[in-house]
């Protein structure tokens, strides 16, 4: 009593109909002879021939895989772990990219009732749906063509609409995929297309109906991932000249711009992006900052973001801060808070200096926490001065209690986090300097308790990176805000004996994690975002509006006439 389709030439509705019922009957059949002794295997063995028939499919076969499938959905109360194993195996091996639509349909529609029709088949009802996430490996290379992209979405939208439907009936569901999700997550060393797809895929479940679940282990498992690929690109395959260059006159150097014969001008840290050219790793990582970029502005149209938000900045204090130098991964955070600055913009500058005042914390993470947070203060063209110079004063009132309660003199080690706080302030002048010569309640604010701890007996000017020291004293004389007694030479000198011993073996001292992005399409959504924000800024401008809370006019760079952007990390300290 073999399955397969009478060679009809033209079948009448009812005739499908009575069809499809034959087949039901055949597969109640076939399943129900293999429990028994007496009955013969042979019409079960060619009920599992059908589902593992992975030759090109004719259309008989394939109207007979799609009638047999759905006769299984309506059988799932027959079917048994342990009698029809086979089965069971061959229907969780397939995948929905080798089938016409309605043979994925009628896949989709048995997977969601075993799921639910059993508590043994969840998992691996959830850990099949899971597989679809990727292509074959014959279909990764079409992707990146019209039609793979029009495959692509066939699959994926009816994996995601199982998702759903399992989730409806069963309530625990999404708590057992996630865990599928994250243990079935490509290493850092499978194909670029499989990594991308299935982070395309978690983030697909992020924003989905489940979201509401999953969504917090999702985002922590991407910035888990991004960490991973981050870390594997060491420092050395970054800076191409070397250390001992100024860092105030940064410049990216695309592969397309390079002339052999240009010479570096003295005191310009020159950053190469040809360093990461070819390094797979990188190219990888780029790609999934980019797609991450991508779903924060779909959570911002949402109106889902600081939502969002919170989960990655738990995710950043937990991954991010705790990594060794951190060089791209920390770009979430920055690109989630352009898009919002007055609420993310906002609370990441807050939590940062609030991890750094508090004595509680270990030195390391307050040191870390100011790195970022000078970093950020700097190099965020879209927050506000006020906003700025709030920080800047809970930093400078910090340092200034700090003296007030230490007589001792220099010692690099003791004081690491009150030197680490010191050069925050001065790097963060270095980039922010003509904003308080232009305003002078600020200068007054500022200036003299800041004059009282950089003179102070600890004499941080002494201790702090020499780098940032010449020019952050360079500035302030121009500017004739204050001035020392001591004559300070450095001799072009990035770094000290003193500026080590307070850095700590992790170089904290060194650490500016918002320098520019050396990744090339993620620089490049920096650029997109300064393109489409500075054309709002300039039609507000025409029309004499003011934008709201003043965030978008801000520090702009050395050509005073253009508009500054909001989005894309300032590469250089503003001129006087």
């Amino acid at each position: 009593m073999g399955l397969e389709l009478p060679k009809y030439p033209v079948m009448e509705e009812e005739e499908v109909v009575n069809l499809e019922l034959e087949i039901a009957r055949r597969v109640r059949e076939a399943l129900s002879s293999v429990p028994s002794l007496e009955g013969s295997r042979d019409s079960y063995n060619q009920l599992v021939g059908v589902i593992l028939h992975s030759k090109q499919l004719g259309r008989d076969e394939l109207a007979l895989l799609e009638t047999t499938l759905k006769g299984l959905a309506a059988a799932v109360s027959l079917i048994d772990l342990t009698h029809h194993e086979s089965l069971v195996s061959a229907i969780f091996s397939m995948s929905m990219w080798n089938y016409a639509p309605h043979v994925e349909d009628a896949l989709a529609e048995l997977i969601v009732s075993l799921a639910v029709s059993n508590g043994k088949y969840l998992d691996l009802s959830l850990g099949m749906l899971v597989n679809n996430f990727t292509p074959p490996p014959y279909f990764l290379d079409k992707l990146g063509l019209p039609y793979g992209l029009d495959r692509k979405n066939q699959v994926l939208s009816r994996v995601h609409a199982a998702f759903k439907k399992i989730s409806e009936y069963v309530p625990l569901a999404p708590l057992r995929l996630i865990n599928l999700v994250i243990q079935r997550m490509p290493t850092i060393y499978h194909k670029d297309r499989a990594v991308l797809i299935y982070v395309e895929n978690m983030l697909k479940l992020e924003s989905g109906e489940i979201g509401e679940v999953v969504g917090n282990s999702v985002l922590m498992a991407l910035v888990d991932r991004l960490i991973d690929l981050d870390l594997e690109i060491g420092w050395d395959a970054i800076l191409r000249d070397d250390f001992n260059k100024g860092i105030f006159e940064m410049e990216l150097e695309d592969e397309d711009e390079i002339v052999e014969s240009a010479e570096q001008h003295p005191g310009e840290f020159r950053l190469s992006r040809m360093t990461l050219v070819g390094n797979s790793i990188a190219e990888l990582l780029d790609n999934l900052l980019v797609l991450t970029f991508e779903h924060l502005e779909s959570c911002e149209r949402a109106g889902r973001l600081a939502k969002v938000f919170e989960t990655l900045l738990q995710s950043f204090q937990i991954t991010v801060m705790s990594a060794y130098k951190s060089k791209f991964t920390q770009f979430v955070m920055f690109y989630a808070c352009a898009l919002d600055p007055e609420n993310c913009g906002v609370r990441f500058a807050t939590v940062l200096a609030d991890l750094f005042v508090q004595d509680s914390r270990p030195e390391q993470t307050r040191m870390t926490a100011v790195a970022y947070l000078a970093s950020y203060l700097s190099r965020a063209k879209f927050l506000s001065v006020f906003f700025i110079s709030t920080m800047l004063k809970r930093l400078v009132d910090w340092c200034l209690e700090y003296c007030k309660t230490h007589d001792g003199d220099i010692n690099p080690n003791a004081h690491r986090v009150f030197y680490s706080g010191c050069q925050a302030i001065m790097y963060i002048l270095c980039f922010r300097m003509k904003v308080f010569v232009d305003v002078p309640r600020l200068n007054l604010l500022l200036m003299p308790p800041l004059e009282q701890i950089l003179k102070h007996k600890l004499n941080p000017l002494k201790v702090c990176l020499p780098s940032v020291v010449e020019e952050f004293l360079r500035q302030s004389k121009a500017a004739s805000l204050f001035t020392v007694s001591e004559t300070f030479i450095f001799d072009g000198l990035l770094e000290s004996e003193l500026s080590r011993a307070f850095g700590g073996l992790e170089r904290l001292d060194t650490f500016f994690p918002f320098d520019p992005c050396l990744l090339k399409r993620c620089d490049r959504s920096f650029d997109e975002q300064e393109h489409d924000l500075d054309e709002f800024d300039t039609a507000m401008s025409k029309m004499s509006i003011t934008p709201k809370n003043g965030y978008c006019y801000k520090f702009g760079g050395r050509d005073s006439t253009r508009m500054p952007s909001r989005i894309r990390p300032s590469t250089s300290p503003e001129s006087l």
